[in-house]
């Protein structure tokens, strides 16, 4: 049956996008760690950005199974 809004497969909507906010978590976390450890000298905004992209990476996984694992579906 096709829904509202067409064939959407939300549990693999939601597995990809915890999945892709989850790896921008990594990554940056990995580079944040990296750069504290050799003790690059980094521009302020550049430390602030990586920790902000950190932040909102977990706000995104949070945000990705609520909307495309709850809310989406409950709308079909």
């Amino acid at each position: 049956m096709v829904g509202r809004y067409g064939d959407v497969n939300y549990p693999k909507l939601t597995k990809l996008s915890v999945l892709a906010f989850f790896a921008l978590f990594v990554v940056t976390a990995r580079l944040n760690a990296w750069l504290s450890m050799t003790g690059t000298a980094v521009p302020a905004w550049e430390e602030v950005l990586l920790v902000d992209i950190e932040l909102l990476s977990v706000i995104g996984v949070f945000l990705s199974v609520f909307v495309f694992g709850v809310l989406l579906p409950l709308t079909e």
